[in-house]
């Protein structure tokens, strides 16, 4: 079936181009590089995984129920909107939610997996080449992956949000080399690790668990791999440049704020826009789940040497100023931790099965010959 029969509503366009700007860079100098760099891009080698092997897809998911979080999660719980709905609604309403974000999810994968070939041909240093072409291909799967479960789990898939699209745009265009760093790995990849995480905390469903687990397994050394980039180069920078580049991180941020709302959701439901989108403004859990998303962002911003008058203030407005204090480098160990434990479950879990299913076919045997 062609993914786009699995459409909510279609693209608007069946190929996006963007026409992008810069210079293709080639190093001729092919010493060592950074020590912290190639560490990472050999990380980057042994960490590469297989999600055909990795994840179990035999598992089965409720398509009306992906995710297994709360009806008080949705924007609408408790509205009137709400109260009018029968059960198959809210059925249908819970799919359309999870084939949204997943969907989001998909192409800021897509996104990134193009971000990520655009460092390998503009940054001009060679260490840095050799971790984006690992990255690139982490990208490639986690593309893969949620393409997958959208298609082959859910059913259904939702266009690109115009938000996420909008900082892609502005991301590509950019002719300056730093460019896809800031906005991929600092600020979409930061953003998506943030909302990986609290599904990946909140989802009582096994497979959902384990994409989520094992592609933040992945991430956590894509933004490792941002700020060691962008920290060394933006201390070369003047005072003006650095203010060029907390303008982009500004209007970036407004933008993935606002690509939260889920307004494309509700409008098809019937439900006016301007409903949905102050349904979205008054969500309580909605405002938490934005705050918590910036938590991964505002530290790395502020570590990367972005953290002047104007960025400051605009992060207060947004309420998570206080974010700058995370601690990046305890959530990427506890990133890694979890997608480890979960792998030593799963895998002692079928080697006991696989015990018990040799003892029963010995047992079997024994009795046979007995007979």
């Amino acid at each position: 079936m062609s993914t786009h029969e699995l459409y909510t509503n279609a693209p608007a366009e069946a190929l996006w181009e963007v026409s992008a700007s810069g210079a293709a860079r080639f190093s001729w100098e092919y010493d060592d590089g950074r020590d912290r760099l190639l560490a990472l891009y050999q990380k980057g080698k042994d960490k590469q995984w297989d999600a055909v092997r990795r994840i179990d897809w035999d598992l089965e998911v409720d398509p009306y129920d992906p995710l297994g979080v709360p009806d008080e999660a949705l924007t609408i719980y408790g509205s009137r909107y709400w109260d009018t709905m029968n059960e198959q609604n809210k059925k249908d309403l819970r799919r359309h939610y999870a084939s949204w974000q997943f969907s989001q999810f998909l192409h800021g994968e897509q996104g990134a997996m193009v971000c990520a070939a655009r460092i390998v041909e503009s940054v001009p240093d060679l260490d840095a080449k050799f971790y984006s072409a690992t990255q690139t291909m982490d990208e490639a799967r986690h593309a893969e992956i949620y393409a997958r479960f959208l298609q082959e789990k859910v059913g259904m898939l939702y266009p690109i949000n115009d938000q996420l699209q909008g900082l892609l745009g502005d991301t590509l265009r950019d002719s300056r080399w730093d460019m896809p760093y800031l906005g991929m790995q600092v600020l979409i990849e930061g953003l998506a690790l943030a909302a990986f995480g609290m599904l990946r905390d909140t989802t009582d469903k096994p497979l959902p668990k384990q994409i989520l687990a094992y592609i933040m397994q992945d991430e956590a050394r894509h933004v490792a791999f941002g700020r060691m980039a962008l920290r060394d180069y933006y201390k070369q920078l003047s005072d003006g440049e650095l203010r060029e580049r907390e303008e982009f991180v500004i209007e970036g941020c407004y933008l993935m704020r606002d690509r939260l709302r889920g307004v494309e959701v509700l409008e098809n439901f019937g439900i006016p826009r301007k409903d949905a989108e102050e349904l979205s403004e008054n969500s309580e859990y909605l405002h938490l789940f934005r705050q918590l998303l910036f938590s991964r962002i505002v530290p790395c911003v502020k570590d990367i040497g972005l953290w002047g008058p104007r960025l400051q203030k605009a992060y207060v407005d947004m309420g998570v100023f206080e974010m700058g204090d995370s601690n990046l480098d305890l959530l990427m160990a506890e990133d890694e931790e979890i997608a480890e434990k979960l792998d030593a479950e799963r895998f002692a879990a079928e080697e006991s099965a696989r015990v018990a299913e040799v003892a029963d076919a010995i047992t079997l045997g024994s009795g046979t010959e007995t007979g």
